[in-house]
């Protein structure tokens, strides 16, 4: 019975018990119970009445709830805000309306609510506050009919064609730009110092002229050098004969540097009496008699005069020529053996080239790898170059967007699917349920989930939500569950419970078992529906880790006008 019905009974059974009473007592009771009604009247005055302006809608229509509040001035009055109308879907709200009458205020709040499945449907009673008091409105019965489409009448249209929508690019080129410019860097490096023909220098230009123009050129530079203006006999004894050695021991005697004068005459004088150099022994004798003055000069402090010098020179030249001439023609096997020698020095100079690129690269990537490890730590190097599923996912471009009714909004690695879970058949026509996921196999698990019950309950016990997701992991094959609750805030205010702890689960294709984590998050709404995220992982994955962790801080359940 409504507060106000309650009044007028109460006023009327004081009016008709007054008639039994004598004159007297009459007045004196009347007089009390006037003062006290005016007491009543003073203090406090309120009624609240709702309706709605249809009981019957077709899907998708909107039906509007009315709530009228009728109380004195200066009262506050707090009316319903956000999803308190389920299974009714509120779609808007309207400013409310104020109705001044005599002495009293009528206000009047408007909702337009709507549903988009067929069935029979009770609005729950609502909760108006005025000043410190609380009053409930009736509840109130929907008929949501499905609609009838006569095909005779109403067309049928294809199937509309797919659109293309652009993807929008990524960084992927920043990435791609940061690897090839330190790469580039060292390969120009490389180039520059290694594989960059160089300029010969006039010292190697020199050394790969042919031994008698090397000798040639060694005499005319002789010439320009001033030893003989400035009488270093020794010096310029030194520098001719070191020339005719030279050329003797790439010619003729391969140990012509090394030996001593006697030594040197006596090869040459075998060699000529074997027949292996055509030389005569006048041109022995010339070399023969520069070299021991070339000694005498450089051991015995001679000092023979310029001209002489000049003598020897001369002869010298003449000599280097007479040894050419006597040498023979090299044979077309020698010349093979020659170009063999040199194509093996080049490759050799190559081989040495890319040792050296090989070592430079080999010890570039060792430092690198050590730096970036020292930073990072080895195993996020490791998994970086050898590749991590959940690091993957991790770094990887997120989704954040809104499942269910009331929505649940999260932020995950990718978009979460919806899929169908079977209502057991004790819940069967007494709720209904979706459900949305994303799984990785054997690594990374992901469901949010909505249960809205058809009629509103006087109160929803979270923890047999929560005991009920806990028996579906182990019909799943999970096992050795530990579970810890405590408190959970979203960061839009939202309070609910999370569950979490340890457990083992099976391998996908395997009889072996995996130590995971799990968390679980439950949330309950108007005593009617409960939302639940729950998330199942690998133990000792930080990648996955973090991925909880940021997944749990994005979890917000919007209300309807948000």
């Amino acid at each position: 019975m409504k507060f106000e019905n309650v009044i007028f009974y109460w006023k009327r059974s004081w009016v008709l018990g007054l008639g039994s009473l004598h004159t007297g007592h009459r007045s004196l009771v009347f007089g009390l119970w006037s003062f006290f009604f005016f007491l009543f009247s003073f203090t406090s005055f309120s009624q609240v009445k709702s309706s709605i302006d249809s009981t019957k809608i077709k899907i998708g229509e909107q039906i509007i709830y009315k709530i009228e509040v009728e109380t004195n001035p200066g009262n506050l009055v707090v009316f319903p805000e956000g999803q308190t109308f389920m299974p009714m879907e509120m779609i808007d709200s309207y400013p409310i309306d104020t109705i001044k009458n005599k002495d009293k205020y009528n206000l009047i709040k408007k909702y337009g609510l709507t549903q988009f499945d067929s069935g029979t449907y009770t609005i729950p009673r609502q909760k108006i506050i005025i000043s410190d008091k609380t009053f409930l409105t009736d509840s109130l019965k929907v008929e949501v009919n499905t609609i009838v489409v006569d095909t005779l009448k109403q067309g049928l249209y294809d199937i509309k064609p797919i659109i293309e929508v652009k993807e929008i690019g990524s960084d992927w080129w920043k990435y791609l730009l940061y690897i090839l410019l330190p790469l580039a860097i060292v390969g120009g490096l490389l180039y520059w110092f290694i594989w960059r023909k160089k300029p010969l220098t006039e010292a190697e230009q020199i050394a790969l002229l042919p031994p008698y123009d090397r000798a040639k050129l060694a005499l005319k530079k002789l010439d320009e050098s001033n030893y003989l203006e400035n009488e270093a006999i020794k010096d310029y004894y030194s520098e001719l004969t070191f020339i005719i050695r030279r050329y003797l021991d790439e010619k003729v005697y391969d140990r012509a540097l090394e030996s001593t004068t006697d030594e040197l005459i006596n090869r040459l004088n075998l060699l000529k009496e074997g027949n292996q150099i055509d030389i005569s022994k006048e041109d022995i004798r010339n070399l023969e008699s520069i070299l021991k003055r070339a000694d005498l000069v450089k051991f015995a402090k001679s000092a023979p005069d310029i001209e002489l010098a000049k003598m020897d020179r001369n002869t010298i030249d003449m000599e280097i020529d007479h040894v050419k001439e006597a040498l023979p023609e090299p044979t077309e096997e020698e010349k093979l053996l020659d170009a063999k020698y040199k194509e093996e020095l080049e490759r050799k100079a190559k081989r040495k080239k890319m040792i050296v690129t090989v070592a430079i690269c080999v010890f570039l990537l060792f430092a690198t790898i050590t730096g970036f490890s020292i930073k990072y730590g080895f195993s996020y190097v490791k998994d970086t170059i050898i590749g991590h599923d959940t690091k993957e996912l991790l770094e990887g471009d997120w989704v954040t967007s809104e499942y269910g009714f009331p929505p649940i909004t999260i932020s995950t690695p990718e978009v979460l699917k919806r899929f169908e879970v079977k209502i057991p058949d004790d819940y069967q026509g007494k709720m209904k349920l979706t459900t949305f996921g994303f799984e990785k196999r054997g690594q990374f698990t992901l469901l949010v989930s909505t249960s809205t019950l058809a009629q509103a309950q006087d109160s929803l016990d979270i923890n047999k939500a929560i005991e009920g997701n806990l028996k579906t992991l182990e019909s799943q094959g999970a096992r050795n569950i530990l579970t810890h609750n405590e408190k959970f805030s979203t960061p839009n205010g939202a309070d609910g419970v999370k569950t979490s702890g340890t457990l083992q689960y099976p391998l996908p294709g395997t009889q072996n078992f995996i130590d995971g984590k799990y968390v679980l998050l439950s949330f309950v709404a108007n005593n009617q529906i409960i939302q639940q995220v729950t998330i199942s992982w690998r133990q000792n994955d930080v990648y996955a880790d973090e991925m909880v962790e940021r997944i749990l801080n994005s979890v917000e359940l919007k209300k309807a006008e948000e």
